[in-house]
Parts: structure tokens; sequence; C-alpha cells
């Protein structure tokens, strides 16, 4: 029994150790342009052409409403990102890119499909489908309600 204890740990381990490393790794990059990984994430969440409903990308990012509101706050001061009504439901906010937001947008994406490249030219296609079957696995069993009962 043991040893599967030891497995659990090194597990939570290696995806919170690897996950730190990526997010430093973006956001050392995205410095160099004035950015955050943060805001460089919310970017490509935001549709270049339409807009995003502010609602949808919060959800998307993972981040709490009080984080998502400082983001879209500093982003609008940088004027990466303009709030418009949502002509469909007034109620609502569309997010659209400016032409700063959509430059930095590119270039956001750029450097994710630059290290995605990386990554798939050294790990094989086998490896890659384990790892993703395996992420999709444990996103399942994280989203159960009572997995600690």
């Amino acid at each position: 029994m043991k040893d599967k204890k030891a497995r659990i740990d090194l597990t939570e381990y290696k995806l919170r150790s690897t996950w730190h490393s990526i997010k430093k790794m973006y956001h050392e990059e995205a410095k160099k342009y004035g950015g955050t990984h943060a805001i460089g994430f919310t970017l490509l969440s935001i549709h270049p052409k339409n807009g995003t409903p502010s609602t949808s990308i919060g959800p998307i990012l993972g981040m709490e409403a009080n984080s998502f509101s400082r983001i879209l706050k500093t982003m609008e001061e940088e004027k990466l990102i303009l709030r418009k009504t949502n002509p469909n439901d007034k109620r609502g906010v569309l997010i659209f890119l400016t032409k700063d937001g959509l430059i930095k947008r590119e270039i956001a994406k750029q450097k994710i499909i630059k290290f995605n490249t990386l990554v798939n030219n050294n790990v094989t296609k086998k490896n890659m489908d384990i790892f993703f079957k395996t992420t999709e696995t444990i996103k399942k069993l994280a989203s159960k309600e009572n997995i600690f009962e």
C-alpha cells in the first residue's frame, strides 16, 4: 500500500510542477511584450472578429470572477480590449480585441504553436496519446462531486 501512496503523491507533484514550469515559461516570454501569461491566454480566448461574451471567458480560463475582472481591467487600461454592450442581450457585455490586442494575440498564438511543435517533435505520438488519455481521466476524476467523501 505504501507504494500506491507514493505514486499518488508523485502524480500530484508531477502535474503541479509541470504546469508551474509551463506557466513560468509563458510568463517570462509574455514579460518581453509587456504582458503576463494570464493576459496572453485571455487574448487567445477572445474571438478575433466577433468578440466574446465576458461571462464565457472566465470559465474557459478556469479563473475566479475577481481575478478575471482584474485582468480585463488591466487589458482595457493597456488598450488591448474594448467592452461593448451585447446587441442580442443588452444586459451582457462582449469583449473585443483592439488593433494592439489582435497583434499581441497573434504573438501569443505563435508562441504556443512553437512550444507545441517543440513538444510534438520530442515526444512520440504514442506517448502523447497516452498523455491525453491520462489527463482526460484525471480531469474526470477531479470533476466528481463526492470524491473526498
